[in-house]
């Protein structure tokens, strides 16, 4: 165990943060997919904790394999990742709409292992590093808004037009992020007011070509379409079941909740273990529990700025936002949902809910911002080798 943990490098707050979730993790989810195995399964629930577990694993294994790599060179790989992204995500929106059912216009099957990757996260990932790659490499330069069109603007708007269709919430997050870390790189604010002005029209011709040609649109366009028009009558109907569960099972929970794996909302609430975990979390832990979540991600958010201030570039420091924020956002946006603070998103709970795909995106972020990390603790070793002063050291030891 010693030498493991000597092999272990970055920031090992943000180790420990994300060891803690993943721990906290396995009885929510354990409990919610008693419900998935009963209903649509053999009824063996501990296939679910043993699936969710190697998700982990797995996870883990891409943090640590990642965050041994020298983040210099997610420089060259963001640009070698981006064409790759763009053929996904087009075979993601080209293939068929229902995987056994149901709809799975964000998922790829992955041929031979037969598993389903959501392709939208890994693009968000590869989006937010050639971002924070190009700012690096403007900041303090006097740049015009046409220089930056073709190679900024033109791959983040090819992307998000390729994910919007299926996966409106990711467009909306990804967009807001990486104005977020643009206007911290130094972008010009007037070009910035420019590019939300084009993103917004953009949006409202296709949600007008969409209402147009709704049989040329995938279905996933008429579901977060009605999903904010049902969040902005504020009046409940039967698309609004699954967030009226969700608050059932807040409520039920009081300050102490019911106990682990008492929830009685998981077996009446649709992805208890994904989506809407959190409502499960605070039915069954209490506000003590949801405060406890709200604690570990508000320390994530001040780790990631505290090691965004010691990177010894700039583009470690916007690399670090730029893979950073978008967990602690997606956290957020996830936890507002069950309150009914945002309307439905099907963002999951980063570390918590099942899901491999994004267990998987989250780790490979926190490999990053853990690469930047383990590069400020080696200049900072050497620099404290550099200072000692030989004759002090003698005079010590005497």
């Amino acid at each position: 165990m010693q030498k493991l943990l000597t092999q272990i490098k970055g920031d090992r707050a943000i180790w420990a943060i994300a060891t803690l979730l993943a721990i906290f993790s396995f009885l929510p989810v354990y409990s919610a997919a008693s419900n998935l195995a009963y209903t649509g399964g053999t009824g063996n629930t501990f296939s679910y904790f043993v699936k969710h577990f190697m998700h982990l694993l797995l996870g883990f294994s891409i943090m640590y394999g990642v965050h041994k790599v020298p983040y210099r060179y997610f420089r060259g790989l963001s640009m070698i990742m981006l064409p790759i992204v763009v053929v996904l995500l087009l075979v993601t929106l080209l293939q068929g709409t229902t995987i056994e059912g149901a709809n799975a216009s964000r998922w790829i099957k992955i041929p031979i292992v037969n598993m389903s990757f959501q392709t939208s996260t890994l693009a968000a990932v590869v989006l937010m590093v050639y971002v924070a790659r190009y700012l690096s490499k403007i900041k303090d330069k006097v740049v015009s808004f046409n220089e930056t069109i073709i190679p900024l603007w033109a791959p983040v708007f090819l992307i998000l037009i390729l994910i919007l269709p299926a996966n409106f919430s990711t467009t909306a997050i990804i967009f807001t992020m990486i104005m977020m870390l643009a206007f911290i790189g130094g972008y010009p604010i007037k070009y910035l007011l420019i590019i939300i002005g084009t993103g917004l029209v953009a949006l409202t011709m296709f949600i007008l070509v969409a209402k147009a040609f709704p049989d040329a649109m995938p279905n996933r366009v008429d579901t977060w379409m009605s999903r904010i028009e049902n969040f902005s009558n504020g009046e409940d109907t039967e698309a609004d079941y699954q967030i009226e569960k969700a608050k059932i099972a807040i409520a039920s929970g009081g300050i102490q909740g019911v106990g682990p794996g008492k929830s009685r909302q998981k077996n009446f609430l649709p992805q208890s273990s994904s989506d809407f975990i959190f409502a499960i979390i605070i039915e069954e832990y209490g506000l003590i529990g949801g405060l406890f979540l709200l604690v570990l991600y508000s320390w994530l958010l001040f780790r990631i700025v505290i090691v965004s201030q010691k990177a010894d570039t700039i583009f470690g420091k916007l690399l670090v936002l730029g893979v950073g924020l978008p967990i602690v956002f997606q956290a957020l946006i996830n936890m507002a949902v069950a309150v009914e603070l945002f309307p439905v998103t099907g963002q999951t709970l980063p570390l918590i809910s099942s899901g491999g795909t994004s267990i998987w995106m989250t780790c490979l972020a926190i490999g990053i911002i853990l690469s930047v990390s383990a590069k400020r603790q080696e200049i900072k070793s050497k620099e404290d080798l550099e200072n000692d002063n030989p004759l002090d050291i003698l005079s010590e030891a005497i």
